[in-house]
């Protein structure tokens, strides 16, 4: 992987490469940037949607009154999480014409596809342009992360924050021991953000700390132990102001943080254990209660949920890191820098199955692992195609629709599972249409909004009124908030399915197949993500297939 160029493909005019890769990139985050715009709508409030627009609403407010209201500062448990997204839709949507939680879709779109971007320049900057090309490919059409940036405010704007500060650490192992003024802003931004988004952003320090010892090690052999301490020194002295100024915006984004010193070590003592009363979820085909998850639980998602073509060129990517650690003709700076990200893309990972926390919602909590993963697939990608120019060039084109067929897969995927692609099981877990058996697929809630289109759809079209005197009255298994705002205001919701009129339920275990005439389906490749039925005179008792927690 030390030996990677610009000229992976093979072409007699080197910058024709470069500019090629880089135009097809941006061009392929133009593309991105259309569809996003043009889709964000289809996009429904998941669980916390509406309690996070109410932490965004209590943060302003404290802003406004000069910190006299601290509501915010004791909001539910979201006060230990960083409230910078929640903020910034507030504000946006106080200045565009877009309904609140569209808003919020619409900034998510704009998060995400500034992490599409970050993520390129970071593969670039690695591997050279063919691997930045490869990286934003595998990343893009990785349904995970592409239907998560929607939808997700706490863990997609805190990947898109993790990787800037990645990007600023592989900038700062390029330029040790004299840093520029930018690498050192990047890594104050990065930081601020990824903590003032989750505690977890820490891991950082662990990445660097780890990361940096082929450097350091280099740096005392070559410069002697008194130089290298100094040198050692100075990087950390400059780094000062961008570390000032990273605690500057972890403090704004999380104001909670800086009230007292020891509130983030009490948000990751809190976070470390599990903070609410326990439920169960589906794995594996059974139910396991969340804090009993098996270490399995996370390498068995990431292996069923990442593309394939992803996992196969991630494998190639941590076995080639690994194996450079004992090469002696790869430099100690690329030794950092490949380390680094190895560690950002699976650390985290490895104490999740030694530490056995809560587990649950599948893979969401780390989302901000994809990244580097895809930057390690894209420049295993390019060492690849380099290695068959200068070994076996007429495999090229072979490997180039390999790559091609690998892409398409989930491609095709998220088109048929638009906009639930956050649901999506690669090959390997046979689709969703097999995964949906084992495993659970829309725990957001997110086909509510669809069922409760189909509903007033379906009433308009019979010509049917609510009862004179009432609202109509819709019984809901599922995120509740959510499907009030989706419905809107001539429905009342509730539990209570006695007195309701309909019925609106997730394809979740949890909720019950109903024996009444079902008035919406929505279902994508076989799958049942939600049902309206009309109950009218009919009992149903309860829409819930297991007790309540």
């Amino acid at each position: 992987m030390s030996s990677i160029t610009t000229s992976a493909l093979d072409t007699p005019v080197r910058r024709s490469v470069e500019r090629t890769c880089d135009d097809l990139a941006i061009l392929l985050l133009a593309v991105v940037a259309i569809v996003a715009g043009l889709t964000f709508r289809d996009y429904g409030l998941g669980w916390d949607d509406y309690t996070h627009a109410e932490y965004a609403d209590l943060l302003l407010r404290m802003y406004g009154s000069g910190f006299k209201d601290t509501g915010a500062l004791s909001f539910a448990n979201l006060y230990m999480y960083g409230g910078g997204f929640d903020m910034a839709a507030a504000l946006l949507h106080k200045i565009i014409p877009l309904e609140l939680f569209e808003t919020r879709r619409l900034l998510g779109a704009v998060v995400g596809l500034i992490g599409l971007a970050v993520t390129w320049r970071l593969a670039r900057r690695v591997g050279g342009p063919l691997a930045g090309l490869a990286t934003l490919l595998l990343l893009a059409l990785c349904p995970t992360f592409y239907g998560h940036m929607f939808m997700n405010p706490k863990d997609a704007p805190f990947a898109v924050s993790m990787v800037i500060l990645i990007l600023g650490l592989v900038r700062l192992a390029e330029e040790y021991p004299a840093p520029s003024p930018r690498t050192v802003l990047i890594v104050g931004l990065g930081a601020g953000l990824s903590i003032g988004c989750r505690i977890l952003g820490g891991l950082a320090l662990v990445y660097a700390i780890v990361g940096f010892v082929p450097l350091l090690i280099e740096e005392v052999r070559k410069q002697g132990p008194r130089e290298a301490i100094r040198r050692f020194a100075h990087v950390v002295y400059v780094l000062l102001p961008g570390l000032a100024f990273g605690y500057l915006v972890m403090g704004l984004v999380w104001p909670w943080s800086i009230m007292e010193a020891d509130h983030p070590f009490k948000a990751l003592t809190y976070f470390s254990h599990f903070f609410e009363k326990p439920w169960k979820e589906m794995f594996d085909g059974a139910l396991v209660s969340v804090p009993d998850m098996p270490w399995s639980y996370l390498p068995t998602l990431f292996a069923l949920q990442l593309p394939e073509v992803l996992l196969g060129l991630l494998v190639a990517g941590i076995v080639g890191s690994f194996t450079s650690l004992s090469r002696l003709d790869v430099t100690a700076r690329r030794k950092t820098i490949l380390l680094m990200l190895t560690l950002a893309a699976t650390l985290p990972l490895v104490i999740a199955m030694v530490k056995r926390p809560a587990l649950y919602n599948g893979i969401r909590h780390f989302v901000f692992v994809i990244p580097p993963m895809a930057v390690l697939a894209g420049v295993s990608f390019a060492w690849g195609m380099n290695w068959l120019k200068d070994h076996h060039r007429r495999w090229q084109p072979a490997a180039l629709a390999v790559f091609t067929f690998g892409l398409l897969l989930p491609l095709s995927e998220m088109i048929r599972l638009h906009p639930y692609e956050y649901t999506h099981f690669n090959h390997i877990a046979g689709t969703v249409r097999a995964a949906d058996n084992y495993f659970m697929l829309d725990y957001w809630g997110l086909a509510l909004k669809q069922a409760s289109d189909g509903l007033r759809q379906e009433l308009i079209e019979r010509q049917e009124f609510a009862p004179q005197g009432r609202k109509w009255k819709v019984a809901v298994c599922g995120p509740q908030r959510p499907a009030q705002v989706a419905l809107g205001p001539d429905f009342t919701i509730g539990w209570d399915s006695q007195s309701a009129d309909f019925a609106m339920t997730l394809g979740e275990f949890y909720c019950k197949g109903l024996t009444a005439p079902v008035m919406v389906e929505i279902k994508r490749d076989d799958v049942v993500f939600a049902r309206v039925y009309d109950i009218r005179g009919r009992p149903i008792p309860t829409l819930l297939a297991i007790p309540a927690p």
